[in-house]
């Protein structure tokens, strides 16, 4: 399985945002289909025993077609969390991507209705700076 150019500034960017990395890649098993997201991680908060647990998948949007890279990424994204919500429904699913692939093509009007309509999570990393700017939808 190939690792997405920007994996590393994700992964370094959540372990700075407070989250303990638990999988890399995490794999979930549905029935008969075999998946793997590119991380999982999980935060504790004094209150919790469990804490917030996450997977994240990665998303450099480098090709031609920004919106073709959409297409792609919103795909696996729907069949990704669809089968968590089936085997871990206490995990939420993010799309990560960087800064600048999230004002170039996110800030497209039909790409943010796709957003809406399709409940996607986002975090948005500045891949220079190793450092999460915002959540989305969170």
């Amino acid at each position: 399985m190939a690792r997405d150019k920007i994996h590393d500034a994700v992964k370094n960017a959540l372990v700075k945002d407070g989250w303990l990395i638990t999988h890399d890649p995490y794999t979930i098993q549905y029935e008969d289909v075999t998946v793997h997201v590119d991380l999982a991680a999980q935060k504790l908060f004094a209150a919790e025993k469990e804490g917030r647990k996450i997977a994240v998948e990665i998303k450099s949007f480098l090709n031609r077609s920004g919106i073709r890279d959409f297409e792609q990424a919103l795909g696996q994204y729907v069949l990704y969390d669809m089968y968590i919500e089936e085997v871990e429904p206490n995990r939420d699913l993010y799309l990560a991507v960087s800064n600048f692939a999230y004002q170039e093509i996110f800030s497209r009007k039909g790409v943010q209705f796709a957003v809406k309509k399709g409940r996607l999570k986002i975090i948005v990393v500045n891949l220079s700076a190793e450092e999460v700017e915002t959540w989305i939808n969170d």
